[in-house]
């Protein structure tokens, strides 16, 4: 029996792939040829079980076909060149002779595409390192009115000769402005750094001597052949992985193949999850794009103005003192080992902003490796006070939870009662705010990629009593899981907070909540829509041929719809920056679809949803009356506007001048927008000192609306019990049989 590892069900935010290399002529790419010495024996076994292995996998049982072909195919490329920048159109029309042919060639063994592919990419490559040098020892003009479009991952690729040219001049005159910018930039704004003793504090050696920064010329130049050098390094292997998951990502964006170094690089990725810098990595256009910070992390725990935000490009790495070596287009995996380093050691970052994905300008982040502190994972509370029109305060709740967790203990081998669970800590918070005497509480989600799915069903159960909480579709086998307990922990108004970066079993949790009419979900337009599970398979009898990642089930709700792709949408909508940013699952390539099956069986609880219009009226008067709302207004605006264009232009002063509007779009994100980095602000430290306030317009227009509601409820008498909902599509059911139905698993 093949062994499997599943992966939990948090927002998937690791990607195997990224980047590669090219090749010169433009005759057709063969598939049909003897082997070559770059792709051996192994590759052709390894191509075989994969093509046998991924169709009985997968979830959807798609086979491997010539539509998976063609998204392959195209995954493939853009992986290469996800800019659309090296190959010629010339090129692309060769390569497309073979698209509908890469499922035959898999199925036998034979990947000599992706090997001939990326011997062209490294031609081109070089060919154009000799352009930049040329180019740039002529000189370049940053006065005409010309712009350079930088969103190109659907751009058609240029033709060979002049059109690629031009583009390429283009792309380097941008190159040249962003460090002219930032080292103007870096010249007028203090380090996030601490001041240097004479000693590092780690190494007991003397600082090291900085070097004076190249030229920008200098710099563009070296960037370009560090990256052909990275290019030509990398083996037959790592072509071989990337190829494969080109064909597992045409299933969908979070399946992959895992080489016998990539499933190395996971085990160390699971022991030392807990040291680095706390932030969960995608591969996107060369660039390792932060998907999540982890909660407890030094990326989550750092209050600076200029941090690390999830949606943020790091295009260079540097240690400590030495200069930042620039890692764009990189493989993922050999930027996350120079970002991962030993404990109290320095990582510094070069970072393109989420804010201004165009890359116009760059943020420098310095950050201290630490290990992630678990405490800080673990679910907090605090009492709010709204005031009321005639003077009053009203009491209320805020249970922050940062991650669904289901061990916290030190040691593996713990005893029961050293586990932690976050279900447990949420019961025990709410008994303390009952006791502080709060009149309704704010179950905080934003940011929660998920965790354990056992604990999004207790999770769901303190607020409800016994009933379905999730299916789970596993192939044609379909499963309800219930909250078998019939207690209920708090039973008072509840809203539950939400953002797009609320994943999985935050989703799950709000839908159910939601869909029982227990409680009010306000957030973002809707959550992220991450609503798989992934599992991973060996191939062969041990690893020694690598794994497969791959989707293996699908949540749904209790009243039949996915979560997939759609999310979930709240009641009541409060946007944040996150909602104008291309972070959910939506946005990724060949995401699975939205679907829906026949309801569960289950009770209503509430029927908070007949209060939604009056709440929206209130809520939508109080922010049109709020100074700081309007300025909130703004940021979001500016956000959309710079995630909207797809061109920068190539004249200095105008680049100066959207720097200076960037610098001011950071500065007003963190005066407003502190919810990003998932904190608790406002929090009363551990010492009972007073805490530095920062302000939360979100959550606090959501103590408003809770309060709203409050006020609402003491108006009306409570609505009498429904109904349990029926099946649409095989008549009417009992809990008990549904119940009976998910114990035997029948569908």
């Amino acid at each position: 029996m093949l062994m499997r590892r599943w992966i939990g069900i948090g927002m998937a935010l690791a990607a195997v792939v990224a980047a590669a290399e090219p090749t010169n002529g433009v005759e057709p790419v063969s598939t049909q040829d003897t082997a070559r010495a770059d792709a051996p024996e192994t590759y052709a076994q390894i191509a075989q079980l994969f093509a046998a292995r991924i169709p009985e996998e997968h979830l959807s049982g798609a086979p491997l076909d010539d539509v998976m072909s063609r998204r392959a195919w195209t995954n493939f490329l853009n992986d290469l060149d996800g800019e659309h920048l090296y190959f010629s159109r010339e090129d692309i029309d060769a390569f497309r002779q073979s698209e509908d042919q890469l499922d035959d060639g898999v199925r036998a063994g034979d990947i000599r595409f992706a090997f001939d592919a990326y011997a062209r990419l490294k031609e081109r490559i070089a060919d154009r390192v000799d352009f930049i040098d040329a180019l740039l020892k002529k000189g370049l003009t940053l006065t005409d009115d010309e712009s350079y479009q930088w969103k190109r991952r659907n751009a058609p690729w240029p033709a060979f000769g002049t059109e690629r040219d031009d583009l390429w001049r283009r792309k380097i005159e941008n190159e040249y402005i962003q460090r002219l910018i930032a080292a103007e930039s870096a010249a007028a704004t203090p380090s996030n750094a601490p001041p240097k003793d004479a000693t590092d504090p780690v190494s007991n050696k003397p600082p090291a001597v900085t070097t004076p920064p190249l030229s920008p010329e200098d710099f563009i130049l070296k960037r370009y052949r560090q990256f052909l050098s990275t290019i030509v390094d990398n083996d037959g292997e790592w072509v071989a992985q990337t190829y494969l998951s080109a064909f597992a990502q045409a299933y969908d964006p979070h399946s992959a193949y895992m080489s016998q170094s990539a499933n190395e690089d996971f085990d160390i990725e699971m022991k030392l999850s807990l040291v680095g810098i706390g932030a969960m990595l995608r591969a996107e256009d060369g660039a390792a794009k932060v998907m999540q910070l982890i909660p407890g992390g030094p990326a989550q725990r750092d209050t600076r103005d200029v941090r690390l935000r999830p949606g943020d490009k790091i295009i260079g790495v540097g240690q400590g003192d030495e200069p930042v070596e620039d890692t764009l287009h990189w493989p993922l995996y050999k930027v996350v080992r120079k970002i991962r380093g030993k404990k109290g050691t320095t990582v510094v970052l070069l970072v393109i902003p989420a804010s201004d994905p165009s890359g116009a300008t760059t943020k420098t982040v310095d950050l201290v490796r630490d290990e992630v502190k678990l405490e800080e994972q673990a679910a907090k509370s605090s009492v709010r006070e709204v005031a009321l029109p005639d003077g009053r305060a009203r009491k209320l709740g805020v249970i922050r939870v940062p991650a669904f967790y289901a061990n916290m203990q030190p040691g593996l081998l713990a005893s029961l009662s050293e586990v932690r669970r976050c279900s447990t800590d949420v019961q025990k918070l709410l008994e303390d705010l009952k006791t502080a005497g709060v009149e309704g509480v704010v179950l905080d989600l934003r940011s929660n990629g998920g965790g354990s799915l056992v604990e999004a069903i207790n999770m769901t159960g303190l607020f409800i009593s016994a009933g379905p909480v999730v299916q789970v579709r596993e192939g044609r086998r379909l499963r309800i899981l219930p909250d078998m307990d019939g207690d209920v922990a708090y039973a008072g108004p509840l809203v539950v907070l939400v953002n797009r970066l609320s994943a999985s079993a935050s989703e799950i949790v709000a839908a159910a909540l939601q869909d029982y009419g227990r409680a009010l979900v306000v957030g973002d337009s809707r959550t992220h829509g991450k609503g798989t599970v992934q599992t991973i398979t060996p191939l062969g009898r041990d690893r020694s041929l690598g794994s497969i990642k791959v989707t293996c089930s699908m949540f749904y709700r209790i009243n039949g719809e996915s979560t997939q792709k759609h999310g979930v949408t709240p009641d009541l909508s409060i946007p944040s920056v996150f909602d104008y940013m291309d972070v959910g699952e939506d946005s990724l390539p060949n995401a699975m679809e939205w679907s829906r099956i026949r309801p569960a069986v289950y009770m209503p609880a509430g029927d908070v949803a007949r209060w939604r219009g009056e709440l929206t009226e209130q809520s939508l008067a109080r922010r049109a009356a709020d100074p700081r709302y309007a300025a909130y207004l703004k940021l979001l605006d500016q956000v959309r506007r710079l995630n909207e264009n797809e061109s920068v232009p190539l004249q200095l002063d105008r680049r100066r001048a959207m720097a200076r509007e960037e610098k001011a779009l950071e500065d007003l994100q963190a005066e407003l927008a502190p919810e990003d980095s998932g904190e608790e602000s406002g929090e009363e430290p551990a010492d009972g000192a007073a805490a530095t306030k920062r302000p939360d317009l979100v959550l606090d227009e959501t103590l408003h609306i809770l309060s709203d509601m409050v006020a609402l409820g003491r108006e009306e008498p409570a609505p009498a019990s429904s109904s349990p909902q029926a099946s649409r599509s095989n008549g009417p059911r009992t809990l008990a049989g549904e119940l009976m139905d998910w114990l035997r698993g029948v569908p």
